[in-house]
């Protein structure tokens, strides 16, 4: 998890206050974008859309705080047409590369970590298994002698201990009632959930085998070994997204992680970030922005008309 930085005293800083608040909700929701998807303080246009609306970006831009494409700040990139950067959003937050680095040795030392505790579960394991085979050893060096007596031996009586007569459970019911062993009945139509049980943690509820055939079938082969919570996570994702939309968000991610992600938990935090995707709506074909479901459909419509009625207008060339 990466952090969008706001320092203490932007609420007196003269660019916000001329920004306003409206236009600041834009700009904290863009800045916690750009930081969970390290993109560097670039903010996509389809994403200051769906977040904000065309005046406040304005008044971004107006007041300094953001940079629309051909700006002239020397300390910011130049976005691409249509897009928007935050200004001098390195200065505060880290780059991409430092938090994929850190993120790296923190994966190494927990490896390190579990290699460790193998190890010493390994060792005790050994030294139990030594000390319990002399133990048998040492046991089995003492028997007893010719003239001692075996008071075991003698212990016993010599009848039939009590199985001189058929028993109830041997035989039949002294009162004409047949009791069979008991055997525990299973609710029918009910299973327990396959990642609560301890015999199959890594197993794949039935509802997202889809997604995980669906990013095998695209060749984003990873790990599927999620605790309980995030099997509840990726569910409710997957009721609400399209498996289409989800496998081409993870395929954006994974070209542009350095090296090839091993968990599907690499991809939790991109798919919780997409908007409701119903099944067979258009996804992007790439994964570098959120896809917008249907951004204002009045205005499809309006345009639909006026193209309609201009050509209805448009008087018909005769023919010579």
């Amino acid at each position: 998890m990466t952090w969008f930085k706001v320092d203490d005293t932007a609420h007196a800083n003269p660019k916000m206050l001329r920004a306003g608040n409206a236009a600041l909700g834009l700009w904290v929701r863009a800045g916690a974008y750009a930081a969970q998807h390290l993109t560097e303080g670039t903010v996509p246009g389809v994403v200051a859309q769906l977040y904000g609306t065309a005046p406040q970006a304005r008044k971004l831009v107006a007041a300094g705080l953001w940079h629309a494409h051909d700006h002239a700040c020397n300390r910011c990139p130049q976005p691409a047409p249509g897009d928007y950067v935050m200004h001098d959003f390195l200065t505060y937050n880290p780059t991409r590369a430092k938090v994929e680095d850190k993120r790296q040795k923190e994966a190494d030392r927990q490896a390190r970590g579990r290699a460790r505790a193998a190890e010493q579960r390994t060792g005790q394991s050994e030294k139990r298994s030594e000390s319990s085979s002399k133990t048998g050893r040492f046991a089995d060096d003492s028997p007893t002698g010719k003239g001692e007596s075996d008071p075991i031996q003698h212990g016993f009586w010599d009848g039939a201990a009590g199985q001189e007569g058929v028993s109830h459970r041997d035989g039949t019911d002294p009162y004409g009632v047949s009791r069979p062993d008991p055997t525990p009945l299973l609710p029918t139509g009910v299973e327990q959930a396959s990642y609560a049980r301890e015999d199959s943690t890594h197993a794949v509820p039935v509802n997202v085998r889809p997604l995980r055939d669906a990013l095998t079938a695209a060749g984003i082969v990873v790990e599927w070994n999620l605790a309980p919570a995030d099997w509840f996570r990726l569910e409710a994702i997957v009721k609400r997204t399209a498996v289409a939309a989800l496998v081409e968000h993870a395929r954006g991610a994974a070209q542009r992680a350095r090296s090839r992600p091993q968990s599907v938990r690499y991809f939790l935090p991109g798919w919780t970030a997409l908007p409701p995707v119903p099944e067979g709506a258009p996804t992007s074909p790439s994964a570098d922005v959120i896809p917008i479901a249907a951004a204002r459909p009045g205005r499809v419509h309006r345009a639909a008309d006026m193209f309609r009625t201009a050509a209805l207008d448009t008087p018909q060339e005769t023919a010579q």
